[in-house]
């Protein structure tokens, strides 16, 4: 990464500010990012970087160090303007989630689709060394797991169709243009700065905290595949940097499945040897749109990338409590 400039739109948000430091910490050449602010703010993105602010009118300044360009990725001339010359695009901007596709599937369409196609033209006309797309398990659908990139994909939810498309557009993309992309299907990512994150583990943590029960929609007996964020950097970074990545998709997980329940257990032994008091646990109905099973084989990850997760479930959700607790 040393000398490299990175673009991350969405920069602003959990993912983004996890590797901005990494990217500062490694001596990236300069990181500009691309954020409307709706989720992630000013102050956020200084947890992670000191940064100047570029205004969105006239000629960009030239990069120095780390910038915060304010728009959308939905302003197509802007996201051309602002993807010039970069060697490394990230993309993690995007509306995020199943519920709020459920409840919005156009907007979820606009922002996911073409935000997407708006970025990838950018980085054609750009001429970016690397595309990288944040994707997720979603595409897949309702499978019998692990999920694995050859898998036939069948959405559920509007998000995961969304992802898919997005997913679509990167392959035509490598392979009709030579843009080379590499999309990452990310599991369920939680770690520090999560703060504004609407995950599962931020939100337990921050009911925990706040003396409300944690809510379980249904049983608690779906499964997901739980992903400490710093082993999704390192994923990152080594598929920016890989000369196999190019058009192709990876599992970015840990390889095993967790309960809700077992989440929840472990959270709440976390909480007593930290001497707080232990949540209640409610249950609600289930949600529209979720699969009941999910986890990820990441052997392809580990054959093409030399990546697999490090940090265990208890392990990481100890780092993560330590984190919000001092926040």
């Amino acid at each position: 990464m040393k000398q490299e400039t990175w673009l991350i739109t969405g920069g602003c948000g959990f993912l983004g500010r996890n590797l901005i430091h990494a990217l500062r910490e490694g001596g990236a050449a300069g990181v500009r990012v691309l954020d409307n602010l709706s989720v992630g703010s000013r102050e956020d993105l200084a947890q992670a970087a000191r940064f100047s602010e570029v205004g969105v009118e006239g000629p960009l300044p030239a990069l120095r160090e780390t910038q915060l360009l304010v728009g959308d990725i939905l302003d197509r001339d802007l996201v051309m303007r602002a993807a010039q010359g970069f060697d490394v695009i990230v993309h993690f901007a995007a509306n995020t989630g199943v519920a709020p596709s459920v409840e919005n599937p156009r907007m979820d369409c606009e922002v996911n689709v073409i935000g997407t196609l708006n970025c990838l033209e950018a980085a054609r006309a750009g001429g970016c060394r690397r595309f990288i797309f944040a994707s997720s398990g979603a595409p897949a659908g309702e499978c019998e797991p692990p999920i694995h990139e050859e898998l036939p994909p069948h959405p559920v939810s509007p998000y995961g169709a969304s992802k898919l498309a997005g997913e679509g557009y990167c392959s035509a993309y490598f392979r009709t243009f030579g843009v080379q992309t590499a999309a990452l299907r990310f599991g369920n990512v939680y770690g520090p700065l999560s703060a504004k994150k609407q995950s599962v583990v931020a939100k337990f943590i921050l009911d925990a905290l706040a003396g409300r029960p944690l809510t379980i929609y249904g049983d608690g007996r779906q499964t997901r595949d739980f992903i400490h964020v710093a082993d999704l950097v390192r994923a990152v970074l080594l598929s920016a940097s890989s000369d196999k990545a190019g058009g192709e998709i990876f599992q970015i997980a840990t390889n095993r499945e967790h309960t809700v329940n077992e989440l929840s257990g472990m959270l709440v032994e976390l909480l007593v040897e930290r001497g707080l008091a232990p949540p209640g646990i409610v249950h609600d109905a289930p949600r529209r749109g979720d699969v009941m099973r999910n986890y990820s084989d990441t052997s392809k990850a580990k054959r093409m990338l030399s990546w697999q997760a490090e940090v265990d479930l208890k392990s990481g959700l100890a780092m993560t409590l330590d984190w919000f607790l001092k926040s």
